[in-house]
This record gives structure tokens, sequence and C-alpha cells, in this order.
């Protein structure tokens, strides 16, 4: 049964459980939601704030709408793009991750073999900044969003915004859950002795040592995370 949301904020709660429910697979792709009456009270909400979460739905792709028919769930996984990750994470995480790290590991080497050939002084010092930030992090959260930040520097030094948008999408779906991965940044220092040779590499402007570099480093954190020592 159901269960009622609270008042206070029930278009972002409604949105938030119909969204959980569609990619949980509760609404399958190809399927039609209960008619709005029998939605609202299930949920004992109003159909105008039922309305105003379907909305959301819609826009984020994962719903779609036509009067005098009902509201039909997308088929997502075939139609739908890089911002949905982020949702996919939260709701059904564990299943996604191998594909997510998998193309974490391939797009960042691409980009930074692209980012070692278009990187500018301000790009560089940039780097070296951060890289210096992350060595003196005082806490591990600190650490993980530093670290964060030289991916975003790298994929701008690209000079390729899609690149940007992918990275950002990569990114968007590891934030979402990364307390999950801490343990990985638990020494800052350790963290920026991992990813020196990529920012060497980089501030060289060394295309092919940049993405060995990228290579070797997204392995080797995509071991620590997936796989914390015991």
């Amino acid at each position: 049964m159901t269960s009622p949301i609270a008042r206070d904020t029930v278009v972002d709660a409604l949105t938030e459980r119909l969204r959980d429910d569609v990619l949980s697979g509760r609404y399958p792709p190809g399927s039609y939601l209960p008619p709005e009456r029998e939605l609202a009270a299930a949920y004992e909400v109003t159909r105008t704030s039922l309305k105003h979460a379907i909305v959301r739905l819609a826009q984020v792709g994962l719903v779609e709408t036509k009067h005098g028919v009902g509201t039909r769930v997308r088929d997502y996984e075939r139609l739908g793009g890089p911002e949905l990750l982020p949702l996919l994470v939260r709701t059904v995480g564990p299943s996604w991750m191998g594909e997510i790290f998998e193309v974490r590991r391939e797009v960042g080497a691409q980009v930074a073999a692209k980012a070692a050939v278009h990187i500018t002084t301000e790009q560089r010092d940039r780097l070296v900044e951060l890289a210096a930030r992350l060595r003196g992090a005082a806490d591990t959260g600190t650490a993980q969003l530093t670290e964060c930040e030289i991916h975003r520097v790298i994929a701008a030094a690209t000079g390729n915004r899609v690149y940007g948008f992918l990275v950002n999408a990569l990114l968007n779906a590891y934030l979402e859950i990364r307390d999950v991965f801490r343990h990985a940044f638990d020494d800052p220092a350790a963290a920026a002795d991992r990813i020196a040779p990529l920012v060497h590499a980089l501030c060289a402007g060394d295309r092919d040592r940049a993405r060995a570099a990228a290579d070797a480093y997204l392995a080797e954190t995509e071991r620590l995370m997936l796989h914390p020592p015991r």
C-alpha cells in the first residue's frame, strides 16, 4: 500500500516518489501510470500537485502525456540522455555503476589526450593549484570535491563543450552517491600522488602520456572505489 506524502514539500516529494517508481520498474517502459484520480488518491495529494509532478517527469524525459489517453512511461534506456544518470544512480545505483565506470575510463582517456593538445597556460596553472589543494585537503569531502574539479578543468581544456557535458554527467552521477566512495580519499596526499602523473602529462602537453596516465589513474581509482580494503 502506498504511504501518504507530507504536505509541506508535496510536489517535490511526489515527483521523487514517482520517479523512483518508474526507474525501479514499478511502472515499466511502455506502461501507463494509473489514472490521475486513482494515483492522487493513493498518495493523498491533489490532482493539481500530481499534474505538476508529472510535468517534471516529462521534462526529464521519463514520461509523456497525451490528452485523453494518459501518461505513458517512455523507453528511457533507448531514448534518454546522460542527464538521467544521476537519477538512475540514486534509485537503482548498483546495477549501473559498472557501466558508468567503464564509460568513465574510456571517455576520461580521450578527454585527457585532447586536453593535452589544447590546454592553456591558465588551465595548467589551475591544475597545479588544484593538485596542491588536493594534497593539502583537510578532510575527505574536500579531497573528493577537489578531484572532481580537476576533471572539470581537464574537460574544459579540450576546447570541446560536449566533452564538458559528458564529464559533468558522469560526475553528477558520482556525486549522488559519493559517500560510498569516501574511503578512496581518506588519505588526500595519496590521492594527490595517484593523479600527479596525469597532471604532469597535461602540463607538458604530451598527448600520448596524458592518455596513458588517465587510463591508469581511472583504472586505479575504480579499483579503489569498487573494492575497498577490508
